[in-house]
């Protein structure tokens, strides 16, 4: 049978479209590896080891193994990675149980005629741009915390290291809330589209046996759920570690010291890479700007992590289902 033009039209147009996807996160990787590689073999493995960034701009240029840096400049970035997994382990804190609090609200609870328009405003808060979180951020939410809520904090929680003083800024703390408040809609609405697939008759089932609808949702709407719970959460922290404009706009300057506290000032790597690539580009050496795009490969390397993690958590049997959870 002679194929049809049209279809081998479809096939080669659709290999292409797939395989554009795969070469452009190959040739990302490879622009990040070539333009880090000095860093890479200047720094070592001190990059990630040593807390002590300074790019040293008023240095004069030297060349070490052929490599060019400036004098006095050091390049360690434990403080980013700290405070990059530090405030988007507060916003999956936050977030998690706030977003599974709204999916289990509208597929369990809420009548269709509320369940509709709050779907909606769920979904709205994930189309807001960033940079509105940021201003939101900086000028409600930064200062209220700053004045009100971390001084409470700090003189009832003092006996727990990350609530203790001094309080010198919004912190980590703000951080947190914010990508929590950008990662909400993420989990609430993956959650919810799973929880609505749960099988009527397993429902049905379950409440024929007497089960109340609580432990409807507990032993058969979340187990059957648990694979878009576990993504949405996956989905929810690549957004919270690659989240770059509102975090900058809290961070500002940032401060280079390894966080004690919940209230100490932070620079997350997609914030600070934002920040500071101008001043980057002046530096004649270029050791800089290696050193920001060693940042990036760090970062991807974290995401990437992360999502083959989550995709071995749900292969070895986390996604169960729920055909044989209720127990009589």
């Amino acid at each position: 049978m002679v194929k049809r033009y049209g279809d081998t039209v479809y096939k080669s147009l659709t290999l292409i479209v797939a395989a554009s996807s795969i070469l452009f996160i190959i040739s990302a990787v490879a622009v990040l590896l070539f333009n880090a590689y000095p860093s890479i073999i200047s720094n070592g493995l001190g990059f990630f080891t040593s807390a002590n960034w300074n790019p040293s701009l008023s240095g004069t240029v030297e060349t070490v193994n052929g490599i060019h840096r400036l004098t006095g400049s050091s390049f360690g970035i434990l403080v980013f990675i700290a405070d990059t997994l530090a405030s988007s382990a507060i916003a999956i804190l936050l977030a998690v149980p706030a977003g599974l609090g709204v999916a289990i609200f509208l597929t369990e609870v809420a009548p269709r005629r509320i369940a509709a328009p709050i779907s909606f405003m769920v979904e709205m808060l994930a189309g807001i741009p960033s940079v509105v979180y940021g201003f939101w951020g900086l000028i409600v939410l930064g200062p209220y915390l700053f004045n009100t809520v971390e001084p409470y904090l700090a003189e009832h929680l003092s006996f727990i290291p990350i609530f203790s003083g001094p309080i010198s800024s919004p912190g980590l703390l703000s951080a947190g809330i914010i990508l929590a408040i950008m990662i909400i809609p993420i989990v609430a609405s993956i959650s919810r589209d799973m929880m609505a697939r749960t099988p009527k008759e397993s429902r049905e089932g379950a409440k024929a046996l007497g089960l109340t609808r609580w432990e409807v949702t507990r032993r058969i709407v979340l187990p059957y759920a648990k694979t878009g719970i576990v993504g949405s959460i996956v989905l929810g922290l690549g957004r919270a570690l690659g989240e770059t404009m509102a975090v900058a706009m809290l961070a500002g300057s940032g401060v280079q010291v390894l966080p004690k506290s919940l209230y100490y000032p932070f620079s997350t790597i997609a914030s600070y890479m934002v920040l500071n690539l101008d001043a980057a580009l002046t530096d004649p050496s270029g050791m800089y700007l290696s050193a920001i795009m060693e940042l990036g490969l760090v970062l991807l390397a974290i995401t990437v992590t992360v999502n083959v993690a989550a995709r071995l958590l749900i292969k070895q049997g986390f996604a169960s289902s729920s055909e044989n959870v209720v127990r009589v």
